[in-house]
């Protein structure tokens, strides 16, 4: 089975227009069943809403009640329901190293791991 990973914001974070009223409390979650299955931090702003890095631009996310693991995913008769991100909610950060930021983040995982691995053999 293919889990995607989807950008998300919780439903007290949308208004009745369905725009985000925070866009920095947006997560990337992976959906599986109609309810949340895994939950990352929040966004970075300077990758998701760059406007000097247009790569990654966050457009729309699907909505959760919340964000807790089990936590259900607003439907509409077409699928996910989806909030939009107003334009004027991005902004000009600088350039951004996207590589870069992917390796420091692995090495982070790397040295929890290693001091878990550390901490459980002693």
């Amino acid at each position: 089975m293919l889990l995607q990973i989807r950008h998300c914001t919780e439903k007290s974070n949308v208004d009745d227009s369905l725009l985000i009223i925070d866009p920095t409390r947006i997560r990337h979650v992976i959906v599986k069943s109609g309810k949340l299955s895994l939950i990352s931090g929040y966004i970075d702003p300077k990758s998701h809403l760059n406007l000097d890095y247009p790569y990654h631009l966050v457009k729309k996310c699907i909505v959760a009640e919340k964000f807790e693991i089990g936590s259900k995913v607003e439907m509409s008769d077409a699928g996910f329901m989806f909030a939009e991100l107003d334009p004027a909610k991005y902004g000009h950060y600088g350039k951004y190293d996207y590589t870069q930021n992917l390796q420091n983040m692995i090495n982070a995982v790397k040295k929890i791991r290693d001091t878990k691995a550390i901490s459980k053999n002693n």
